[in-house]
C-alpha cells in the first residue's frame, strides 16, 4: 500500500456524512487515509484540511455555497489554495500557524478563538516550533475536529483501539487540550471519524495513549517488514 498520492484523485470515498456536514477520502488505498471535511453553517460550507478530487464540488453543493476553506495543522496546506481559489474564497488560517501563508497560493484570513462568524469554535493543541495545530468544536451539534493529534487510521491504532494518538505524540498526549471535550463525534484528519461513543472513545485514546506506544510500535514494526 502506498503511503501518500499525490496526483489529483478522480473519485473520492465519502465518508462520515451527518447533518452538520460530510468527509471524503481522496485516495482511500493510500496508508495515510487523510480525511477533508465540510461543515455546514446556516446554508454555507467551510471545507476543512482538504484533499482535491474529481466531482467533489457536487458533494460540497449539497450543503451550501462554499463560504471559505480553513487549515488546521502546519502541514496540511494539502489542496486548500486549488480548492479556495475555484470557488473564489479565502484560506483561513489560525492566528499562531506561521510558514504557510508565503507559498499558499491563496489570499489568507486569519482567526483566533473562532472561525469567522460560524459560532464553531477554535482551540490550540499544540503550538511549537515543531507543531502547529488547532481542533475545532461546535458546540451547536457537539462536534469535535481534530486534524493531526488522534486519528483512526491503522497507523494512529494500537490492538484495539478505535481512535488513536499519534504516534510522535503518544509520550505527551493531548489530554488538557482535548480532554474537556464531550463530543457526539469526532472528526479526525486521517481516517474516518468517530460518531458511536465518542466521548468514551476519545478519553479512552487519551489515558492509554502512552501505555500503549510500545505495542503500537511493534505492530507498526511487524506492518513494515517486507516478509
Amino acid at each position: 500500500m502506498t503511503f501518500r498520492v499525490d496526483e489529483r484523485a478522480t473519485d473520492f470515498l465519502e465518508i462520515d456524512r451527518y447533518e452538520g456536514g460530510v468527509g471524503w477520502i481522496a485516495h482511500p488505498n493510500e496508508r495515510m487515509e487523510r480525511a477533508s471535511h465540510a461543515l455546514a453553517v446556516d446554508d454555507e460550507v467551510w471545507v476543512v484540511d482538504p484533499v482535491d478530487a474529481e466531482g467533489l464540488d457536487d458533494l460540497l453543493a449539497e450543503y451550501g455555497a462554499v463560504a471559505g476553506v480553513a487549515v488546521l495543522f502546519d502541514r496540511h496546506k494539502r489542496d486548500a489554495a486549488a480548492i479556495a481559489n475555484r470557488h473564489d474564497v479565502p484560506v483561513y488560517l489560525p492566528e499562531h500557524l506561521e510558514g504557510m501563508t508565503k507559498d499558499l497560493g491563496a489570499p489568507v484570513v486569519r482567526f483566533e478563538n473562532e472561525l469567522a462568524d460560524t459560532g464553531i469554535e477554535a482551540h490550540t493543541v499544540v503550538d511549537s516550533r515543531l507543531w502547529q495545530e488547532v481542533a475545532l468544536y461546535n458546540p451547536a451539534d457537539a462536534t469535535l475536529f481534530v486534524p493531526e493529534s488522534v486519528g483512526t487510521a491503522a497507523y494512529f491504532l494500537a490492538g484495539g483501539e478505535r481512535l488513536g494518538v499519534h504516534p510522535m505524540r503518544r509520550f505527551v498526549p493531548p489530554r488538557r487540550q482535548l480532554g474537556r471535550f464531550a463530543p457526539e463525534r469526532v472528526l479526525v484528519g486521517h481516517g474516518p471519524g468517530i460518531f458511536d461513543g465518542a466521548t468514551a472513545v476519545l478519553e479512552d485514546a487519551l489515558s492509554n495513549a502512552r501505555a500503549r506506544t510500545p505495542r503500537l510500535y511493534a505492530e507498526t514494526t511487524r506492518a513494515l517488514l517486507p516478509f
